[in-house]
């Protein structure tokens, strides 16, 4: 009896090398999708030096009531109540702000938070002044009673070292905006002269600038042209924000108001259309498409890969037998 060695299975060997390599690919693609939703959802990094700041003022009544309305208007939308958990459904969830989950931040990550947003959430450095920010987290602490306020030992100095006091007016006829700047200081008043002024016009993930930045005259006065076509609320307001240019100078100055000089529009939530930020019943259909079908190729590929190595187990086995 003559024996020959049996010939090797090129076609098994190929379908092994084929099947390995989509198997590296795949593999590839998956972790590089979980990757990116572990930076998506994954914890939320401060840089120290952020963390570490701290207010430059003591919070009081007034900075937690002042708060409390602009967290009603800029935040209440996707955190919900305060302390009732009805905080919308996006990815990652916001959360609510009175438990341990948003709490447990320091002051100053809190304020990088609120200053730089992510994913869902809107950077709001430009909706939100400095002030606004701390009095934000003034009245997000109000609902932990064992918060003790740190205080910035440090604060800037002005050049005027007074109060100023900012009054708007708004002149119709001509479509302007007027503002004066009074300076007080040791029961004196003196208007403030030749100080930078930039007006802007509060819209939902910003500032739109009005006007070029203006120099108050010599009895503190400053006015600024308005848009006829900006469009304002179902009423035609639109809410303002003057501020002094120079806070090394001055400090923080601003001023907000509400003046009806906009074109009337009926400005939808921003949970009640379709976006990317929203629920996934209300996401755009062009992104749950994509997702949906991203999905199914992925897994249409896994079972693919699955049929293959079982072939390749029963071509194997066969050839084992014969």
């Amino acid at each position: 009896m003559i024996w020959r060695r049996r010939p090797k299975n090129k076609k098994l060997k190929t379908n092994k090398l084929r099947t390995m390599k989509i198997i590296i690919t795949i593999s590839i693609i998956i972790l590089g999708f979980f990757y990116t939703q572990a930076q998506t959802e994954g914890e939320w990094i401060v840089p120290e030096e952020e963390a570490a700041l701290l207010s430059p003022f003591e919070f009081t009544a007034d900075d937690v009531k002042a708060g409390e309305e602009l967290y009603l208007l800029n935040c209440k939308s996707c955190h919900g109540d305060p302390g009732k958990g009805n905080y919308i459904a996006l990815q990652p969830p916001p959360g609510d702000i009175t438990t341990d989950k948003i709490q447990h931040n320091s002051d100053g990550a809190i304020y990088h938070k609120l200053k730089t947003g992510r994913g869902p959430m809107p950077a709001f450095e430009n909706v939100l002044t400095p002030n606004q920010k701390w009095q934000v987290i003034a009245y997000i602490r109000s609902f932990n009673d064992d918060y003790v306020q740190k205080v910035a030992v440090e604060i800037p100095e002005t050049a005027f070292g007074g109060k100023i006091d900012v009054l708007v007016n708004y002149m119709k006829d001509e479509n302007k905006l007027q503002a004066s700047f009074i300076g007080h200081k040791d029961d004196e008043t003196q208007p403030i002269v030749g100080a930078e002024v930039h007006a802007f016009a509060k819209r939902k993930f910003g500032k739109l600038t009005l006007d070029q930045v203006r120099k108050t005259d010599d009895k503190g006065l400053v006015a600024f042209n308005l848009p006829d076509d900006l469009p304002g609320d179902s009423s035609g307001y639109v809410q303002l924000s003057l501020g002094l240019v120079n806070m090394e100078l001055y400090g923080e100055i601003n001023k907000d108001k509400s003046l009806a000089f906009g074109v009337p529009t009926y400005l939808p939530p921003l949970n009640e259309e379709r976006a990317m930020w929203n629920v996934r019943m209300k996401a755009p259909i062009w992104l749950l498409i994509t997702y949906h079908g991203a999905l199914l190729t992925v897994f249409g590929i896994i079972f693919y890969i699955l049929l293959q190595l079982r072939n390749i187990y029963l071509e194997g086995k066969k050839n084992e037998e014969d």
